[in-house]
């Protein structure tokens, strides 16, 4: 499978609980992950990533399956056309 560009999109709430489960995943994934970009927005107690990736349709889907499992994470993604 080829790999192509894509970025993910991650709202957390409840930051201060689940940002060690997110960042634990992402951990994991390191080797995909090109960029992020975290902003915390304490007034809403909420975080927002974004991260910019090179990987396939399986290793996109199983990263933002992982993230989208944990409660109170809402994840959005795409990646580019390819050839």
């Amino acid at each position: 499978m080829d790999k192509r560009l894509g970025f993910i999109g991650v709202i957390l709430e409840n930051r201060k609980e689940k940002a060690p489960l997110v960042n634990e995943v992402l951990t994991s994934y390191g080797d995909i992950i090109i960029a992020r970009t975290g902003l915390p927005y304490k007034e809403k107690h909420c975080s927002v990533i974004t991260l910019i990736v090179d990987a396939t349709t399986d290793e996109l889907g199983a990263l933002t399956g992982k993230l989208g499992k944990i409660e109170g994470v809402s994840v959005k993604s795409a990646l580019s056309k390819g050839k």
